[in-house]
């Protein structure tokens, strides 16, 4: 299915608006924009957006949606966001607890002349609980969960897992789960809700495998003394001859077998797969055979095999690689490399990507389609109304 604009996806028709912020709530509305929402992001109208890097061009999380100016600290920039949130059908923001309220765009503000609207929220500690109103960031989020103990080798700190786990993992794509539960509730109830979506929660709910494996005494608090933390030789990485890297990940005894068969150890007198005693042995037959041959080397000999062995990418590599054009899991937009959107769907496409727009710009253009005036004293698009500029955590 196609809008009237162009766009594409499933969430054609779908309202969002973005209160401006860093992490998992811009990566939320860039997640719904993907899969066709039109989604409004409200922009501070100070000299400098809210932005990864010093370029909007280059900000590619904000890619795929609209942006308008409003200064939430005056009257008449609280009331276009009350305004716009009438006419929306969802409202992201990651406000600590209690500022939007304070500025006059909280839940009941806003769903005051529109009782269906989800107002989905994200923060690190949710919205109430001992921590709700202190800073932090990712780590400190998955650190209360024991799965940041649980990352990285016996001996050495736990490593910092790219903000994958807590921004975006527990909090992002929690939140647009959120978002779309109760989009379904509200169609039967035709009631809106406010969606609670705390990092520290998804977290821990990403890693129910490790608490029920913990619960079936599987696995252990000391790190790399566990099959999926690097103390099994058959799931790890492996340095091969030319200083690059090899993924194995050969679980199954049938993909241990061909891992062997690949190595070309089959004849060995090898401790079994499951004896932890022998893994070490194990582990210095397997790093020997692969230092003997570069990391591309290894990927050729091993394709088309169920060894489960595949190289260990750079950024730049990964972008080349066969499987990854042929899906366009990466593509490039305006020379800057990007996830493609996810997930895909037979009927309703996403569209490509394109480059986010500058902050403000499509001012006159949001308040006309959504069927918006500008509140007494709003400036001409593209201007901010005033200079000041309200926290945005």
């Amino acid at each position: 299915m196609q809008s009237s604009d162009g766009s594409a996806g499933p969430l054609v028709g779908l309202r969002v608006l973005e209160l401006a912020g860093l992490g998992p709530a811009p990566h939320a509305g860039m997640v719904l924009a993907d899969l066709g929402a039109d989604v409004v992001r409200v922009e501070r109208p100070s000299g400098r957006a809210l932005r990864l890097g010093p370029d909007d061009a280059t900000d590619i999380v904000r890619r795929g949606r609209r942006s308008v100016f409003a200064d939430l600290k005056q009257s008449e920039g609280r009331a276009l966001v009350r305004a716009l949130a009438a006419r929306a059908d969802v409202l992201i923001e990651g406000l600590r607890p209690g500022v939007a309220e304070r500025l006059g765009v909280g839940p009941e503000d806003c769903g005051r002349e529109n009782p269906g609207l989800v107002y989905a929220r994200v923060t690190g500690w949710g919205q109430e609980g001992p921590l709700a109103q202190d800073p932090g960031h990712d780590l400190n989020y998955i650190g209360l969960t024991g799965l940041l103990h649980a990352m990285g080798r016996a001996g050495d700190p736990p490593p910092p897992p790219l903000n994958l786990v807590g921004d975006f993992g527990g909090g992002s794509m929690l939140l647009v789960i959120g978002v779309l539960a109760a989009l379904w509730e509200r169609a039967r109830s035709g009631a809106g809700q406010v969606v609670d979506s705390a990092m520290v929660d998804g977290t821990a709910l990403l890693g129910q495998m490790t608490y029920a494996l913990r619960g079936m005494g599987e696995w252990s608090d000391e790190r790399s003394t566990n099959l999926l933390d690097g103390a099994a030789p058959f799931y790890d990485t492996y340095e091969c001859g030319d200083g690059k890297y090899v993924a194995v990940a050969a679980l199954e005894p049938q993909f241990f077998a061909a891992l062997l068969e690949g190595l070309g150890i089959t004849g060995a007198r090898l401790p079994t797969q499951g004896d932890r005693g022998g893994w070490p042995a194990l582990r210095a037959r397997f790093a020997q055979r692969f230092a003997s041959r570069t990391r591309d080397e290894w990927a050729a000999h091993f394709a088309g095999t169920d060894a489960c062995v595949t190289p260990v990418l750079t950024f730049v590599e990964a972008g080349e690689h066969p499987h990854v054009v042929a899906r366009s899991t990466l593509v490039e937009v305006d020379g800057i490399l990007q996830a493609a959107p996810a997930p895909r769907f037979s009927r309703t496409p996403n569209r490509r990507p394109s480059a986010p727009g500058a902050p403000g710009a499509d001012t006159e253009s949001v308040l006309r389609d959504w069927g918006v005036g500008p509140p007494a004293g709003t400036p001409a698009a593209g201007t901010p109304a005033v200079r000041s500029t309200p926290r945005a955590r």
